[in-house]
């Protein structure tokens, strides 16, 4: 099916337009990276190949001239520059462009097309203008590109026999270097014939014996083989001979070869020896052995060699089975959805068998709690995708907007393997383009700026998450100006946002620029200054159910946090209960569980400190903090958990247990209550709210 194919080019089109992206940007920092180059190139020649091969003539075609400019870079003739980098991020935008203009969006600019055509042409006619005046046609250097990224892919299997000169150490040649430089090429396998070695009596410590068959996999040609033994081919015997090429879409099923085959190919017995042999209910070895003068020690070689190819292919083909395959998210989203309601129902039976005590249902209970765990698990796996993939998607908007303000702007970033849920993922993206862009226009200033302020001209961006409890912490910062507490005070008080005599603290004031329409900026660009974003921003990471957080020091800089959930959907939790209510603790924040006694639970009331492992710590009473009705218990069962490395107990009437928590919104007429990130169903039916561990440790301290 023709339109599956070219839905199929067009998702791996767009990964690998993001994938060079991100190479162009590491390019432009290191010109002279070879992988980078060679990374560049191929890109662009699987997005021409299967462009051509599905019906996209024109990206096919466009493509083309790039993919024929990194082909001069790749051999020395096109330097990597900032031109060179420019014109190639245009060249990606229009690609992307005429993706989406396929998939039904907005037509391509042909004229921005042919204008990004022509820089290539100018690049290549430079470099392709010989000293002596003849230059070769484009065609030619295409064809030799296909040629080339052919070859790269093959692999080429050798037999390679070596048996250096007895006094080969007198001359500072150690042969074991030598086969440890081949063991660099590929899959090897080495075989040493120790059969030389003479008796202890006639043994020369100085002298070599040793002789050895080699069976080496590699995209090396036979000539950087023999470069290897190029110091010491006059004092030993060199045998290199082609065992198979094979091509990456070759016949994978192709039947493997038999020892015999092999024994007759090294020349070691006849067709003749092998015919005598094949009807002999013996093994083949056995038979050669006995019948021919063939020592031992090369049947072992073939043998060798016979593992090996059959090896090789065994991994081509793990390789090929192993591949990833594409799956809707909305039936990845709906799949989350069934495994959540399967662990409502596996909660329902655990408590069903509970109490009627039945042995063999307690036992089918544990089982399927045990599976719908292992799903569970598996499930959650699949959505979660580490950060990193988002941070890169930024280095251009950086470095773009960085230009068009005349800044210099390095981004640097840390924690991009903290994995969160794809939903979370995939709504973060436009919060963090807002923030970043009034990081580059707001906060670092023009480098003359900060030469004047003692900096650096070169002003930094830095992105990092890391874990804490079940959430995970992104933190935007910048060294730049930092926010000026007067001026947002002032800008408020002019909007009515504040009144005149009020004193806010410097956190609240920092909260003012989350309202709708609040703006610092003196004039309106193309970049910010409408007081359009902020509050948005503040929204969607609320509709996540996240929080923000912004810290400044003027003159220093600027850090924006943001607090997302790990996951939207389910959770490890503790299930604690306070009068007559349910609640559930996150288990990642939880650090462990202790019982006060009489003394120990009046003390912390009145202190609202708690001593643990001879430490101090915030203490808070959940049935005072939320106003449960009923009398305190003489003794208490405190919850010690732990965010960000700081410790909170939480006093609870009864600890239930671990308890496996689908994640429920709750109703926006609960938005303005503070300490509840969601709900739950446990198997009865009875709703438990989930404790904000992180809003409950920022009251306490």
């Amino acid at each position: 099916n023709m339109d599956q194919h070219q839905e199929a080019f067009k998702e791996e089109a767009y990964e690998l337009l993001a994938e060079l992206e991100s190479s162009l940007l590491e390019l432009e920092e290191t010109p002279n990276d070879k992988e980078l180059i060679a990374r560049v190139f191929r890109a662009m020649h699987t997005i021409k190949g299967s462009g051509a091969m599905f019906g996209f003539e024109e990206i096919a075609e466009f493509t083309h001239a790039v993919e024929t400019a990194f082909d001069l870079v790749r051999e020395g003739r096109v330097a990597v520059t900032p031109k060179l980098i420019n014109v190639t991020l245009s060249a990606r935008d229009q690609i992307l462009a005429m993706l989406n203009a396929a998939d039904g969006g907005e037509a391509a600019d042909e004229q921005q097309a042919q204008q990004i055509l022509a820089l290539f042409k100018e690049l290549v006619s430079v470099a392709t203008q010989p000293e002596e005046q003849a230059t070769a046609p484009i065609s030619t250097t295409s064809a030799s590109i296909d040629a080339v990224a052919s070859i790269e892919e093959k692999t080429t299997t050798y037999r390679i026999h070596f048996a250096p000169v007895v006094d080969i150490f007198s001359n500072g040649t150690n042969p074991i270097l030598l086969l440890n430089e081949l063991r660099e090429f590929g899959e090897c396998n080495v075989v040493a014939h120790p059969e030389a070695i003479p008796c202890l009596e006639d043994y020369a410590p100085e002298a070599c014996y040793t002789s050895w068959d080699i069976i080496l996999t590699t995209s090396q040609g036979i000539n950087e083989i023999k470069d290897v033994f190029i110091f010491v081919e006059d004092d030993c015997e060199l045998d290199i001979q082609l065992v198979e090429e094979k091509d990456p879409f070759a016949d994978e099923k192709a039947e493997d070869k038999k020892l015999g085959e092999i024994l007759v190919e090294r020349g070691k017995i006849t067709p003749e020896d092998l015919q005598k042999s094949l009807g002999s209910q013996k093994r083949i070895g056995e038979v050669l052995s006995e019948t021919t003068k063939i020592d031992n020690g090369a049947i072992e070689v073939a043998l060798v060699e016979q593992e090996h190819i059959k090896s090789i292919k065994q991994k081509k083909q793990q390789k090929i089975n192993t591949s990833s395959i594409r799956v809707d998210t909305d039936r990845l989203d709906n799949l989350v959805n069934l495994v959540g309601e399967l662990v409502t129902v596996q909660a329902r039976l655990s408590r069903k068998a509970s109490l009627q005590n039945d042995a063999e249902l307690l036992l089918i209970s544990e089982e399927i709690a045990r599976l719908t765990d292992d799903l569970r698990d598996n499930t959650m796996s699949i959505r979660m995708l580490p950060i990193g993939t988002t941070f890169n998607k930024f280095r251009r908007l950086v470095r773009d907007l960085a230009k068009e303000l005349g800044k210099e702007i390095v981004m640097t970033t840390d924690g991009a393997e903290t994995e969160l849920d794809k939903t979370v993922i995939d709504q973060l993206s436009d919060p963090m383009v807002h923030l970043i862009r009034n990081s580059i226009d707001h906060g670092i200033e023009l480098p003359n700026v900060r030469v004047a302020a003692n900096k650096l001209p070169e002003g930094s961006i830095h992105l990092s998450a890391r874990h804490s409890g079940g959430h995970v912490l992104i933190e935007i910062s910048d060294d730049g100006a930092g926010l000026d507490v007067e001026t947002i005070r002032s800008k408020a008080v002019d909007k009515g946002l504040l009144e005149v005599d009020a004193n806010p603290s410097e956190q609240e004031i920092f909260a003012l620029l989350f309202a709708p329409g609040f703006s610092t900026a003196k004039t309106v660009t193309d970049v910010s200054g409408r007081g359009v974003g902020m509050d948005v921003v503040k929204r969607s990471i609320e509709n996540l159910r996240g929080s923000i957080e912004i810290n400044s020091q003027k003159g220093s800089g600027t850090s924006i946090i943001l607090k997302l959930p790990l996951t939207l959907a389910i959770i490890d939790g503790l299930l604690v209960k306070i009068g007559e209510d349910f609640y559930v603790l996150p288990l990642a924040a939880v650090d462990e569980c202790l019982e006060l006694n009489s003394l120990e639970t009046e003390q912390a009331r009145n202190r609202k400190m708690i001593k643990f492992r001879d430490k101090a710590h915030s203490y808070i009473n959940l049935r005072e903090r939320f106003d449960v009705a009923g009398d305190f218990q003489t003794t208490e069962k405190v919850v010690i958990t732990e965010v960000n490395g700081v410790k909170i107990g939480l006093a609870v009437d009864q600890i239930i247990g671990q308890h496996q928590t689908v994640i429920k919104s709750v109703s926006e007429v609960f938005n303005t209550v503070k300490g509840f990130s969601g709900a739950t169903i446990l198997g009865d039916g009875t709703v438990a709210l989930i404790i904000d561990v992180n809003s409950l440790l920022k009251s306490a301290t």
